[in-house]
């Protein structure tokens, strides 16, 4: 479906980002992947799916960096077809204790970038007539929850965000609709359920069981894998004309 297509996944050397980058390629798309940590191990399992691989290091904080990393894409690829805007940080704290850098990161990495990328994807993808835009907000960009006070403003500004673009961009071939997971399985949540189970002298299971429960009536995580068939679905002729969703995948998180 997206052989000779090109994706760019921000933050996507693992967890969320790294699932949607691999259900992108399942279906023949070059990816560019960016990111910290297990990059080479990141490489080599979306290059084991048969497709190219371009990594880009920006700091998703630096418009300089990302200008730079869509530049890289375009030189390697001709355009980036499908943008994937995902990198994103977290700090816990309420308002008059949060930290102003914690602040200004968040809202730079999980809000800013994806303007910045989406700015310079534009252009080639109106040309071509052609385009994906998929933002990975949350479901804190519908809901809030106590002491995510950056986070929260981050991805209700990235709903936002995609409604504006698509709005800009209803009568073309390009599409921009955002994904809102609830409780996701990566390893930053595992650590957080680690955590509780040591803190709270629990097993995993009952750790997750609580950690679930505060939240998502499901009781169950919604993994990559899922997420990344959702943006494979955005991608397919049959989303031709669905344009500024913020689509919940959350277990009945926003429906209580």
């Amino acid at each position: 479906m997206l052989n000779g297509k090109t994706a760019l996944v921000t933050g996507s050397t693992s967890g969320i980002g790294l699932g949607i980058a691999k259900a992108l390629a399942r279906q023949g798309a070059n990816i560019v992947l960016n990111g910290f940590g297990e990059v080479e191990a990141a490489r080599a399992e979306v290059a084991a799916l048969g497709v190219k691989v371009l990594y880009h290091g920006a700091d998703m904080s630096k418009p300089a960096e990302i200008e730079d990393m869509m530049q890289a894409a375009a030189s390697a690829f001709g355009r980036v077809d499908v943008l994937v805007n995902n990198a994103g940080i977290q700090h816990v704290a309420n308002v008059e204790d949060f930290p102003v850098d914690r602040w200004d990161a968040i809202i730079a990495i999980n809000l800013s970038s994806a303007f910045h990328t989406t700015r310079l994807a534009l252009p080639a993808m109106k040309a071509a007539n052609w385009g994906r835009i998929i933002n990975i907000a949350s479901v804190h960009g519908l809901v809030a929850s106590a002491q995510k006070s950056a986070y929260v403003a981050a991805k209700h500004g990235i709903v936002g965000l995609t409604k504006v673009t698509a709005l800009e961009t209803a009568t073309t071939g390009v599409t921009c609709n955002a994904i809102c997971p609830g409780w996701v399985l990566t390893p930053l949540v595992q650590k957080q359920v680690d955590a509780k189970a040591a803190a709270l002298g629990l097993s995993n299971e009952e750790a997750t069981k609580l950690l679930l429960g505060e939240k998502e009536p499901s009781m169950q995580f919604t993994t990559p894998e899922e997420l990344g068939e959702l943006a494979v679905f955005f991608c397919s002729p049959a989303a031709n004309n669905v344009r500024g969703a913020a689509w919940n995948m959350d277990g009945g998180w926003v429906a209580q």
